[in-house]
């Protein structure tokens, strides 16, 4: 099945900023619940190690992905580690709400563009479940960007371009009703747009199926980085891992030494 890059609500200027912080915030608190990227936790340890940093600059956050989770763990064996929340479209209750959860998040209020990062943000690049928003040329301007400024990037997609993750999205709308009431901050918008008038769950739908037909292979992100400049100053590692019924795809370049 070959790329498909439909259109998703959560990308489009005129979506009410309200109902796509309702959608970023269920991602949030379902990777964060179900410990969706407990994969991964050796493979960031790892770039954190290698770019000899301590600074994670998390790029299209949402409502802050896994990271509560993901932190929890980190911070075991990096004490010092500081985590910065950015996004094109900052959902900023819920970059405070991640905040409340540990001292050691940060985030910048406006908007930031993981085409072109702002240079004063340095160190461990990282994206979460955002790759995939991005065409090829943009996509390719995310990874030369972290080159030509010589930061390295983690990038994470917790879904794939298959049948079996297409068939998962579909019950996306039913996970959306069953973790409302829980989700934090409590917001009676969110009540509403969910069960009086059912937008929250039909738009996280779509997204969810157009998400797995936009996601890019191992093969497809091998071919990105191939096409960088100067990227033969960068280790690249592009895999995926099993994570429960799912399974992670993430592409880890690092400066060589």
């Amino acid at each position: 099945m070959g790329r498909i890059h439909l259109f998703e609500f959560e990308d489009q200027k005129w979506f009410p900023s309200f109902l796509r912080n309702y959608g970023t915030d269920f991602l949030q608190f379902l990777s964060n619940k179900t410990k969706m990227y407990k994969p991964i936790v050796p493979v960031l340890k790892k770039a954190l190690e290698k770019s000899n940093t301590t600074q994670v600059i998390d790029l299209g956050s949402g409502g802050g992905g896994g990271l509560i989770w993901l932190n929890s763990e980190l911070i075991k064996d990096i004490p010092d580690l500081r985590i910065t929340l950015t996004d094109f479209y900052p959902n900023l209750s819920a970059f405070k709400y991640t905040k409340k959860q540990a001292k050691n998040f940060e985030f910048v209020e406006t908007s930031v563009d993981a085409r072109n990062v702002p240079p004063e943000l340095k160190g461990l690049r990282t994206q979460f479940l955002s790759l995939h928003h991005f065409k090829p040329n943009d996509a390719k301007l995310i990874l030369q960007n972290a080159i030509d400024t010589g930061n390295s990037i983690a990038v994470f997609e917790a879904q794939e371009r298959s049948i079996h993750s297409i068939i998962a999205m579909l019950f996306s709308p039913i996970s959306v009703l069953l973790t409302t009431p829980f989700i934090r901050p409590f917001k009676f918008g969110r009540i509403l747009f969910t069960y009086l008038i059912p937008i929250v769950p039909l738009f996280v739908l779509w997204d969810g199926i157009v998400s797995s037909l936009r996601t890019y292979s191992v093969k497809e992100m091998n071919t990105l980085v191939e096409s960088l400049n100067e990227t033969e100053k960068y280790d690249w590692k592009i895999n995926k891992v099993k994570s429960g019924p799912s399974v992670v795809l993430y592409l880890l370049g690092t400066k060589k030494e």
